[in-house]
C-alpha cells in the first residue's frame, strides 16, 4: 500500500502501482474527465504515471499552468500527426507547448499557406472524433535511432544522437502517429475540445541562424470553444496594440536594415522617453541612490574575471584597441564594481546604493528581433546596491516597495516569482541557500505571493522577478532583484567594519523597468498608445477655428509652455472637424478648441481623449488642472 497526501492535506490509502488517472478517478467521475496531468512530490508527471511509494500528489486541470502544458502538448501531437497524414513528405523538428499554446516545425520543400491550415484543422478534428489511446513508452538510445532511421525523421535522430549513450529515451503513441517525447499527455486524442491554428513563421533548426530554415505553426486550444473565441478577439486586440505598428503611427521609433535590432527614436519618443528617465531619477534620488555612469567598452580581462566570459561571451560583441581585446558591454554590473572599488568604504557608508541608466549591448539571433521588445542594444535601469551581511533582508524589503511604488503608478498588476540556483552557477551551496532564505524571508515578511522558479536564478545568485500583467491579460517580466555574493568575491570588494577590519559587502542587483526600451513598448500596448497625460509626447493641442484666432492661440501656447506643458497649435488651414480627427488618431490627451467666443472670454474649449467634450473653461483655470493631473501622474 502507498499513502497518497493530496493537495487539501487528505491522505488516502491505496495499492501499490496506482495510477494518477486511477486515483482521479476515486475521487470523483468528473475530476477524472477534466484532469490534464500529475504533480508527484512537485514533478509534472503524466496521469498514466504510477505511484509506487508515499507521495504528495496534485491533480492537474487545466486551470494550471502543468494542466495547460500537457494540454497543449498534446494539441502539438495532434496537429503534427494532422499534416503527416495531409503531407506525406513533411520530416518533425520539435513542437512544444508554450506560454501561449503550442508550436512545431517541420522540413517541408513547399510553404504551408493559410488555406493549409484551414485542411489541417479539419484534419485535427477527424483525429479527435477518433478517440486513439495516447500510449507512452520507452526505447535504449541505439533501438531510439533505429526507429527513428526507420520513419525517416532525419532531425529526431539528431535529438537522440545528442543523448547520452546510456539515456532511457521515452516516445509517445497515438493511432497511425509516433514522436519522441518527455510528456506529459493526456489519456486520448478525444480529450481535446476546442482548437485553432493561429499563424505560420519561419524558425531556424535549433534557433541557430546557420541551419535550415523550417516552417512553425502556431495553435491555441482549450477545453471550451468559446475560450478559443475569447482568445482570438484578444490576439486581434492585441495586433491593434502591436508597439511597433503604434510606433510608426506616433511617430515614436523606428528600427532600419542598417542596424537591425539597433532602435533609432524619433524626437517624439525622446520625449516619452526622458520622461520615464526623469521619473527613475526622481524616485531613486528619494531612496539615497547616486547616479554613475560607467564605459560602454572594456577590457576581456575584466569579463573573464566577472564570469561572463565563460557564462556569456556568445552573446557579446567584441574588438581590439592597441593590441588589447575589449568587449561591448552586456550587462553594467562589472563597471559599477571598478567605481564602488576605487575608494575605500566605511560599515557607516552602507547600504551604498550606485543606480546606472547604462546602454548595453547583446548579440541577438536575427530571427529573434521584435521591435523595442527584443533589441541588440538597451538602456538596463540598473542599481547595484552594496550592504553588510545584516543589512540584506532590510533592503531586500525596500527594494520591492520602490519598485512596487513605481509599478502602482502605471497601475499595473503584477505577480512575483523567486529564481534558485541554476544547474550552470558559481559559489559555495551554503552561499545560495542563504541567499535564497533572505530573499524568501523578505517577501514573506511583506506578505507577497510568489512562485517558486526551481534552477532559473541568475550565475551568480538567486533572484526575485516581477511579471507585469497589462490591460489585455499578458504578462511581462521586468524588473528583477538578484543577491550576489559572488561579484564582490570576484572583485576583491572589502569595506572597513567597526572592528577595523576589511570585510566583504554583499552585493544586490537591481532593475525595476527592466530595458527603458522594451518597457516603452509594454507601455505602448498597454496604453494602446493613448499614454496617460505626464507621459504623453505632446499633451496638448490648441485648434484654431479661423486664421483670426491664431494669436490668441499662440498667448495660450507660450504660457503653458512656460510652465513646462508639452502644447502645439495646429495652424493648418483645415476644417476643424478634421484637426479633432487628426488629433484623436495622434492620442493626444486634450484638444483646445478656440474660436470667436473662446478668445472673447479668454477661455478654450476643452475635448479630453477620452471623454470628449468638457465644455469651456478660463486658460489659467485649465492650466492649473493640467497641473495637478501632471504632478499627481494620474492615470
Amino acid at each position: 500500500m502507498v499513502k497518497v497526501k493530496l493537495k487539501d492535506g487528505s491522505i488516502k490509502e491505496y495499492k501499490d502501482n496506482i495510477s494518477v488517472y486511477e486515483v482521479a478517478k476515486d475521487l470523483s467521475e468528473g475530476l477524472a474527465r477534466v484532469a490534464c496531468a500529475g504533480e508527484i512530490n512537485g514533478k509534472l508527471v503524466d496521469l498514466r504515471e504510477e505511484i509506487t511509494e508515499d507521495s504528495d500528489l496534485n491533480i492537474l486541470t487545466f486551470d494550471s499552468e502543468g494542466g495547460k502544458h500537457a494540454y497543449w502538448h498534446t494539441s502539438t501531437h495532434v496537429m503534427a500527426q494532422a499534416v503527416k497524414r495531409l503531407f506525406k513528405t513533411a520530416k518533425l523538428a520539435i513542437g512544444p507547448a508554450i506560454d501561449n499554446g503550442f508550436y512545431y516545425d517541420f522540413d517541408l520543400d513547399k510553404p504551408f499557406t493559410p488555406e493549409d491550415l484551414v485542411k489541417i484543422e479539419a484534419e485535427m478534428k477527424k483525429i479527435v472524433k477518433e478517440k486513439n489511446e495516447i500510449v507512452r513508452f520507452t526505447l535504449s538510445r541505439k533501438e531510439a535511432i533505429s526507429k527513428m532511421k526507420d520513419i525517416s525523421e532525419d532531425y529526431k535522430v539528431e535529438l537522440i544522437e545528442n543523448l547520452p549513450e546510456d539515456a532511457v529515451i521515452s516516445f509517445y503513441s497515438q493511432g497511425d502517429f509516433i514522436d519522441l517525447c518527455a510528456g506529459p499527455h493526456l489519456m486520448n486524442t478525444g480529450s481535446l475540445k476546442a482548437f485553432k491554428l493561429m499563424s505560420i513563421a519561419g524558425a531556424y533548426w535549433r534557433g541557430d541562424e546557420k541551419n535550415k530554415m523550417l516552417q512553425r505553426i502556431y495553435g491555441i486550444s482549450f477545453p471550451k470553444n468559446s475560450q478559443v473565441e475569447e482568445y482570438v478577439i484578444k490576439i486581434e486586440e492585441a495586433k491593434k496594440r502591436d508597439h511597433r505598428k503604434l510606433g510608426k503611427e506616433l511617430d515614436l521609433f523606428s528600427i532600419h536594415e542598417e542596424g537591425p535590432g539597433f532602435p533609432f527614436f524619433h524626437p517624439k519618443g525622446m520625449v516619452l522617453r526622458n520622461a520615464l528617465e526623469n521619473f527613475w531619477r526622481e524616485e531613486h534620488v528619494k531612496r539615497g541612490y547616486k547616479e554613475i555612469k560607467t564605459p560602454i567598452m572594456l577590457d576581456v580581462e575584466l569579463w573573464k574575471r566577472s564570469g561572463h566570459w565563460e557564462n556569456y561571451k556568445d552573446n557579446m560583441y567584441f574588438t581590439d584597441v592597441d593590441d588589447r581585446q575589449f568587449a561591448v558591454k552586456p550587462m553594467n554590473c562589472p563597471g559599477g564594481m571598478i567605481v564602488y572599488k576605487g575608494n575605500m568604504h566605511s560599515y557607516r557608508d552602507l547600504p551604498l546604493r550606485m543606480g546606472e541608466l547604462g546602454l548595453v549591448h547583446r548579440h541577438e539571433l536575427s530571427g529573434a528581433l521584435h521591435g523595442l521588445m527584443r533589441v541588440r542594444n538597451f538602456t538596463q535601469d540598473d542599481a547595484h546596491i552594496y550592504l553588510t551581511p545584516d543589512q540584506m533582508k532590510d533592503e531586500i524589503i525596500k527594494v520591492i516597495e520602490l519598485t512596487d511604488n513605481i509599478y502602482n503608478i502605471f497601475g499595473f498588476k503584477y505577480h512575483m516569482e523567486l529564481s534558485t540556483k541554476p544547474e550552470k552557477a558559481i559559489g559555495t551551496d551554503e552561499q545560495w541557500d542563504r541567499a535564497t532564505d533572505v530573499l524568501r524571508e523578505a517577501l514573506e515578511f511583506l506578505g507577497k505571493d510568489y512562485k517558486l522558479n526551481e534552477g532559473d536564478g541568475a550565475f551568480y545568485g538567486p533572484k526575485i522577478d516581477f511579471h507585469l500583467e497589462d490591460t489585455i491579460g499578458r504578462t511581462w517580466q521586468c524588473g528583477t532583484i538578484q543577491l550576489d555574493f559572488q561579484m564582490p568575491e570576484r572583485f576583491d570588494l572589502t569595506y572597513i567594519g567597526p572592528d577595523g577590519e576589511k570585510h566583504r559587502p554583499v552585493m544586490i542587483h537591481r532593475t525595476v523597468f527592466g530595458s527603458i526600451e522594451r518597457f516603452i513598448a509594454i507601455l505602448t500596448e498597454h496604453f494602446a498608445g493613448a499614454f496617460p497625460l505626464w507621459l504623453s509626447p505632446e499633451q496638448i493641442i490648441i485648434l484654431p477655428i479661423a486664421p483670426s484666432h491664431h494669436d490668441y492661440c499662440e498667448k495660450v501656447k507660450k504660457l503653458y509652455e512656460e510652465h513646462n506643458i508639452r502644447v502645439n497649435v495646429d495652424y493648418r488651414d483645415e476644417k476643424i472637424g478634421y484637426k479633432i480627427r487628426e488629433a484623436q488618431l495622434q492620442k493626444i490627451p486634450y484638444m483646445l478648441v478656440v474660436g470667436d467666443k473662446e478668445v472673447e472670454s479668454e477661455s478654450v474649449s476643452i475635448r479630453s481623449r477620452k471623454d470628449g467634450d468638457e465644455g469651456s473653461k478660463n486658460y489659467n483655470e485649465f492650466l492649473g488642472i493640467i497641473e495637478k493631473k501632471i504632478i499627481e501622474k494620474s492615470l
